[in-house]
């Protein structure tokens, strides 16, 4: 099966679009899309984006910003700016779809992998960067699956452990054969605020045949974007954040 992973669309609808759009470009089709969470946050459009995501039958996991949204509790892991723009996204979203995302689950395991918005095995909240090298290998110890997918850094990285030793590894647009005789964490980038110094949506597909990772830049109006801040009320910060 071809699987099209994404994460962290923080609102932002006309990168989910174009995403969307690259994937059904795909040939052969993709089997399966599915979603790291933050699906709202930060961006203007979180209604639109989860009925986006709700219509594509996309599976999807509860993100940090999710979490928050339906438990005021969790608010306080955030900056004063993300608790202000989380409260707007709170306004912004109708009670059918907070109670969508309150029943999301933490994880997924589907085709031999682990699907997680922050860190193995269920996260929401934890970076893949605050673990330490001498760390990784209690880490991989913690979930018996030979895949993980993860996002909330906003960044792309993978990491590669063969029993004793674990590697960090750069991901760059392209398509990369991972090793059988491994196991891996993917952190998979964002599509609606990429943090890694190219603006692009990112997203990755999966070939749960071959191992084949290919990862997807895909280029969208910017300016589109950005124009939808003002309007809903959400912290011009955060829409400078996508140049």
């Amino acid at each position: 099966m071809q699987i099209a992973v994404l994460s962290d669309i923080h609102a932002n609808l006309e990168a989910f679009r174009r995403v969307l759009e690259d994937i059904d470009s795909r040939r052969p089709g993709v089997d399966e899309i599915i979603s790291l969470g933050d699906t709202l946050g930060y961006g203007p459009e979180p209604e639109a984006c989860v009925a986006l995501l709700r219509e594509r039958g996309i599976a999807s996991v509860q993100g940090n910003h999710e979490l928050a949204v339906v438990k005021a509790k969790y608010r306080q892991w955030f900056n004063p700016q993300s608790r202000k723009a989380l409260r707007r996204t709170c306004e912004l979203v109708s009670d059918e779809t907070v109670a969508y995302i309150r029943a999301l689950p933490p994880v997924l395991i589907r085709h031999g992998c682990l699907f997680v918005h922050g860190l193995p095995p269920d996260s929401a909240f934890r970076y893949l960067y605050e673990i330490k090298d001498d760390d990784l290998a209690d880490l991989f110890s913690q979930y018996a699956e030979a895949v993980a997918f993860v996002g909330h850094t906003h960044e792309l990285e993978r990491i590669s452990w063969d029993g004793r030793r674990a590697v960090r590894h750069t991901l760059e647009q392209g398509r990369y054969l991972l090793d059988r005789s491994r196991r891996h964490i993917v952190n998979i980038g964002a599509v609606g605020q990429p943090r890694d110094g190219d603006n692009r949506a990112k997203y990755v597909l999966w070939d749960t045949q071959t191992w084949a990772l290919s990862v997807r830049f895909v280029a969208y109006d910017i300016e589109a974007a950005m124009a939808g801040f003002k309007p809903a009320g959400m912290p011009d910060q955060y829409a400078r954040r996508l140049l």
